[in-house]
């Protein structure tokens, strides 16, 4: 078997997967772990069909994973006759930095490495460390590999990657385009390529935009198999307007804010981050359900998704520009894979790049498959939803490189 586990502030997510075929057996997760001493935490698990939600102290990360464990081989469907059966373990870490390309087996060195980018990724890395150590703990014989959300964004090149600033604080501070979802836009673009190929394009002709929509939006031009560029930045605030993030905003903006208005670092980054973007512009929610549920009352609503599918829909045009054309667009995550609406309003304009978009096949029910193509017969460019699987990509990597020990 192997473990995933994504660990955040809070919160640790886990999925168990078979190892021979990387079947899906349980998931769940711990939620509000440490808050106000972890008096509050529940624990969500999933196996065979079942569900069951307990309610128990998890003052830390620790505690958190012996409850996972726990359930794992102590619930009804046994997902585990023991914790034996665990052979790996796969963790997603989100900030890899210029070390990381592609995922690596944990050891010292590797905890380190992560340990030092830290400072680019305050709100992510330490929590995945604090995931990686509990394992250490608690399963000390199981090899562990991590999986950076960055490390897909590697293959960009310096002029994508780079900004306009003295280039000592690139060399010194490491100041430069990052980009994340890297699983995500990996998994999603390989699936794309598939289904190109099987249309005769050939991998090395390929070119994909890849939109990761969720609460956090993000998007990458994969030109022949690999990332030229991406949304997001040295921090996930770059880019796509998002559920609370601005994305895109003149750099003099929060110079203003402290200057004009007092405000300290921590309430404008406060202000970026959690309380922008969607939320920010509509006044209503986060939440694109409720977006578009308010936007016939609510102007700011209609405005929330009017910014947001304008800059999904310049994206594709300056990556069609960056890459020489698009052979395919493919949307996924929460708001790409379940807003046929949204995706209907985003391509609309987008025809003179050869992307005829389908409204029957938009509207239509989505039946299980690993992807829908919703463009129309005719159309030069294809259309794809492509449902996102970062855990089974995070449990494939971890496979091959504990085979390889």
């Amino acid at each position: 078997m192997i473990l995933v586990i994504n660990c955040g502030s809070s919160s640790l997510k886990y999925e168990l997967f078979t190892l021979s075929d990387e079947c899906s057996v349980a998931n769940g997760i711990a939620e509000r772990v440490g808050v106000n001493g972890g008096t509050e935490a529940v624990l969500k698990h999933r196996c065979g069909g079942s569900s069951r939600e307990t309610r128990t102290p998890m003052p830390d990360h620790a505690v958190a994973l012996r409850q996972v464990l726990d359930a794992l081989v102590g619930c009804e469907c046994r997902a585990l006759d023991s914790l034996d059966q665990i052979r790996a373990i796969g963790h997603r870490v989100v900030h890899g930095g210029e070390r990381f390309s592609e995922s690596v087996v944990i050891d010292d060195e590797v905890i380190a490495a992560i340990e030092a980018m830290c400072e680019l990724a305050p709100l992510h890395n330490p929590a995945n460390l604090v995931g990686i150590r509990a394992c250490q703990q608690l399963l000390p014989r199981v090899p562990q590999v991590a999986v950076f959300d960055t490390a897909f964004h590697q293959t960009m090149p310096v002029h994508a990657y780079l900004y306009g600033l003295p280039y000592e604080l690139y060399e010194k501070h490491g100041i430069r385009r990052y980009g994340f979802h890297g699983t995500s836009h990996r998994y999603v673009s390989g699936i794309a390529s598939d289904m190109l190929l099987e249309r005769g394009l050939p991998r090395e002709e390929q070119k994909i935009v890849t939109c990761h929509l969720g609460n956090g939006c993000s998007m990458a031009a994969v030109k022949g198999g690999k990332c030229v560029d991406t949304t997001m930045g040295l921090t996930p605030l770059e880019g796509l307007l998002m559920g609370t993030r601005c994305g895109d905003l003149d750099p003099a903006v929060p110079l203003y804010l402290m200057d004009q208005l007092k405000m300290t670092n921590k309430q404008v980054d406060t202000i970026m981050n959690k309380e922008s973007g969607l939320l920010g512009v509509s006044g209503v929610s986060n939440d694109m359900r409720d977006i578009q549920r308010t936007k016939a009352e609510n102007p700011r609503s209609q405005a929330a998704l009017d910014i947001f599918c304008y800059r999904v829909r310049k994206y594709i045009g300056a990556y069609a520009a960056a890459m020489g054309g698009v052979n395919a667009v493919v949307f996924t995550a929460g708001i790409g894979e379940n807003d046929p609406p949204l995706v209907a309003q985003v391509m609309d304009g987008l025809e003179f790049l050869g992307l005829y978009l389908d409204p029957v096949r938009n509207a239509q029910p989505k039946p299980n498959s690993i992807g829908w193509d919703l463009a129309t017969d005719d159309s030069p460019g294809r259309i794809y939803i492509i449902p996102t699987d970062e855990e089974r990509t995070i449990a494939r990597d971890a496979k091959q490189l504990v085979a390889a020990l």
